[in-house]
């Protein structure tokens, strides 16, 4: 199944894919109105629900829809940050763990939705990535168990902005215990960049349309990523790739944090270049001097894509 979240005459209505359109349940299913999130909480009885109400649900073309991000307000979205083998070579030093950054949900747009930049936040650039949708949350997850805590995947564009990351990047004397004598302090330079600005700003975060559940993607790490700007191929990448897998992350993850569902995990940006067909690198397509639209596909979920317009 693929399920998505759509805005219609004001209401947020729920869509499964099916040939020629998409589905939509919320005219068939009984008050209030369903939701991805409870389907995801439901299980398998509303999953079964949903099943059969598609028998008499209205199909509307693609095209005509309003797209929301499929869960329109995560709990949150993890990020994790530099996970492409491709990347190995260029990180001089960094930890064996996965590293992680929470992005906002307000940052969040569905697919066709414009991404709004301003000039003077200078480059923003793409970052097509897989990202994991957590069926059942909890803390300390085995990894053996991880898998089992997965709803299914989408697919998320993690905008960057570099220059607002140079901006918000300090270098400074950070203050520690001095090593062989707790009592005294001894200053050790430090850099250190926070991420609020340059990967949560307002419209960041695209994402969508379909979630595919699990029985639709047997293998995470079988999948091809591309990112294609105004319809030419920029990036084609693979999830076998990344450097940290799924089970991996939700495990780590959640040593640290509770995960909770409907909790989104991106797991990193595809970066080979297309050579093939002229491509660069990602960090290159300058949304802001260039426009768009950019799209991101990984087939067995969905395009992604989305216009861009100035503030």
């Amino acid at each position: 199944m693929k399920i998505g979240s759509i805005r219609r005459d004001g209401e947020t209505l729920v869509v499964v894919a099916v040939d020629g359109g998409a589905a939509v349940l919320a005219d068939s299913m009984a008050d209030p109105p369903l939701s991805v999130m409870a389907v995801i909480e439901g299980g398998a009885p509303v999953q079964a629900r949903v099943q059969a109400a598609l028998a008499g649900a209205k199909v509307l073309a693609l095209e005509s829809l309003r797209w929301l991000p499929p869960i329109p307000r995560p709990g949150k979205v993890l990020c994790v940050a530099l996970n492409n083998s491709a990347n190995k070579s260029r990180i001089m030093s960094g930890p064996n763990h996965p590293a992680m950054f929470i992005k906002p949900s307000s940052s969040l747009i569905g697919h066709n939705e414009p991404i709004r930049l301003r000039r003077e936040w200078g480059r923003v650039h793409p970052e097509p990535e897989l990202a994991v949708v957590i069926a059942r949350g909890g803390s300390d997850i085995a990894h053996a168990d991880a898998m089992a805590h997965v709803f299914g995947y989408t697919v998320i564009n993690d905008l960057t902005a570099p220059i607002m990351r140079g901006e918000d990047t300090f270098h400074y004397r950070a203050i520690h215990p001095k090593a062989g004598d707790a009592s005294q302090i001894e200053y050790i330079d430090s850099w250190v960049s926070y991420p609020a600005r340059y990967k949560g700003t307002d419209t960041f975060g695209p994402i969508g349309p379909w979630i595919a559940t699990t029985d639709e993607i047997p293998d995470p790490h079988a999948l091809r990523v591309r990112c294609l700007h105004r319809g030419t191929l920029v990036t084609e990448d693979a999830t076998e790739n990344l450097t940290h897998k799924v089970a991996d992350v939700i495990a780590f993850a959640s040593s640290y944090m509770t995960l909770e569902a409907g909790d989104i995990i991106a797991m990193g940006t595809a970066l080979k270049a297309s050579g093939s067909s002229g491509g660069k690198a990602v960090q290159n397509v300058d949304l802001t001097s260039m426009g768009g639209p950019i799209a991101v596909e990984i087939p067995g979920i969905g395009l992604l894509s989305n216009p861009v317009e100035m503030r």
